[in-house]
């Protein structure tokens, strides 16, 4: 199966008009809720930000806030402590800055990955995201589903073990065309069809054509 198939098939069965499935209201506290994602579910993420951004919904706030208030928010979260030292630091940095009033935005200058990665708690998985997400970039975050997918298609080999080995092997074969639909796609599938375990291949739109040499039951 090649990405040229898998992408002329799949979109069809995702909806392409969820970008993502984490909760945010503004592009601030949207790069947030990446930071609390890492080795937290977007579900388990989404039960914690509805309140947390109603208090803290731009840099200036979250200062205000502090950093006991937005633990008491994020305890639940998986590395939590590190989580909120990141937002704290990446609120600091952008305080003063976007526009004005809880509708964020950020400034020009950050519409590049060089850009976004120096700022705390960005790396290169979470910059990726938030430009594809919030801008349409061509870029390719490597989650979980994709990573693993990745190599699942065959698509990448086992010295690509990382996922900026894996993106930068994607970025190749995958026709630029489908690089800004890429990650948004290859998540939703990987969630909810073609999963870790007990995948649903009958509802498959790529089971008469994937030759993924060992289907997991």
């Amino acid at each position: 199966m090649t990405p040229e198939q898998y992408f002329s098939l799949v979109p069809p069965t995702v909806d392409m008009n969820i970008r993502s499935e984490l909760y945010s209201t503004n592009e601030f506290n949207f790069a947030v809720a990446v930071i609390l994602s890492a080795q937290a579910t977007d579900k388990k993420v989404n039960e914690v930000t509805p309140e947390l951004f109603r208090v803290a919904p731009t840099p200036e706030k979250m200062l205000m806030l502090g950093m006991d208030g937005l633990k008491k928010h994020i305890c639940v979260l998986s590395f939590f402590n590190n989580k909120a030292k990141s937002i704290m630091g990446l609120a600091a940095q952008l305080a003063g800055t976007g526009t004005n009033g809880d509708d964020y935005k950020f400034p020009d200058k950050y519409h590049n990955r060089d850009s976004l990665m120096k700022l705390p708690g960005i790396g290169q998985k979470t910059a990726n995201v938030i430009m594809n997400v919030l801008w349409g970039a061509p870029n390719i975050g490597v989650d979980t589903h994709v990573f693993r997918n990745a190599h699942r298609y065959g698509w990448v080999g086992a010295d690509d073990n990382t996922p900026e080995k894996v993106e930068a092997k994607l970025l190749q074969i995958i026709p630029k065309k489908y690089h800004a639909m890429a990650n948004h796609v290859m998540v939703l599938h990987g969630r909810y069809t073609c999963r870790a375990l007990r995948p649903k291949c009958d509802q498959c739109p790529l089971n008469a054509i994937c030759n993924a040499p060992a289907k997991p039951v």
